[in-house]
């Protein structure tokens, strides 16, 4: 089976250049590419293969990139602020759609990539910037066992050796990628943030992803992202899958994305008007 070209670039943003990978279909596409929204720890290079599957299993064009501070984009100094997920909506997003020309989008995000998925969807919903999104593994509250999972997760990378394995994809960013995931959401100011309002404001078609066995929160959160958008949304439980499920079971990703999307072109599931 014939794959698809890719390319690399890097995109000036306010605040410095991010790295982008483009994978194109074998076809011309007609539907609007998916821009990928990493994870917290996440980069490019670790979506792994997903991305050149996902453009060949859809052929459609599929974006990724490198937020400010990750993997091959310029460093960041400062710590968030705790309104970084809207300051990726409201600021960076917008300016890389604008340079590489993408008027529609579907955001695909992971983890509090998904988040980000659900602020740009809301931001940007009068001038219908998304068709649709997906929110995958996405917190859009914070439970005790977000709090225990990210606790654990600062004990296992206090390990050089279990440090080392961020310092191979973030270099030199890497402290400063895993302080500004532990310190921002075990900040006690932090417990109250949730994306309740957003949600009432998403009005594209809405895919929440989730994993039963996620160790960073339970199936109330794909549950509540459904439940709280006001366009047509659906939420997919996973069976014995944990936070990553595009690596867990990537062709079951696959399958429930593209089942969703067809619907999403084929207007069973359709935007609805503000």
């Amino acid at each position: 089976m014939r794959r698809g070209k890719s390319e690399e670039k890097y995109v000036d943003v306010p605040g410095g250049s991010i790295y982008v990978r483009i994978w194109h279909p074998v076809e011309p596409p007609t539907s609007p590419p998916i821009v990928l929204l990493h994870d917290s720890l996440g980069c490019v290079a670790l979506w792994r293969e997903f991305p050149a599957q996902l453009s060949l299993s859809l052929g459609r064009t599929v974006v990724a990139y490198d937020r400010l501070g990750f993997g091959r984009s310029s460093e960041r100094v400062e710590r968030p602020s705790r309104r970084f997920i809207d300051e990726e909506a409201e600021i960076v997003f917008p300016s890389l759609c604008a340079s590489l020309g993408l008027e529609a989008v579907v955001p695909f995000g992971h983890s509090v990539g998904g988040g980000m998925a659900i602020a740009i969807a809301a931001i940007h919903s009068r001038v219908k910037l998304c068709s649709s999104l997906i929110a995958e593994s996405a917190q859009p509250f914070i439970e005790e066992q977000t709090i225990n999972g990210i606790e654990a997760a600062k004990q296992y990378f206090s390990n050089p050796i279990n440090m080392g394995k961020l310092t191979k994809y973030h270099g030199n960013k890497a402290r400063w990628v895993l302080a500004a995931w532990t310190e921002t959401w075990l900040d006690p100011e932090f417990r109250g943030w949730n994306l309740g309002c957003h949600l009432k404001e998403v009005q594209c078609p809405v895919l929440a992803i989730h994993g039963d066995n996620d160790e960073y929160g339970s199936v109330a959160f794909p549950n509540f992202i459904a439940g709280s958008a006001s366009g047509h949304s659906l939420a997919v439980i996973m069976d014995r899958v944990g936070h990553v499920p595009h690596h867990e079971d990537p062709v079951k990703v696959m399958e429930i994305v593209k089942s969703f999307l067809a619907k999403v072109d084929g207007g069973s599931f359709v935007t609805v008007s503000s």
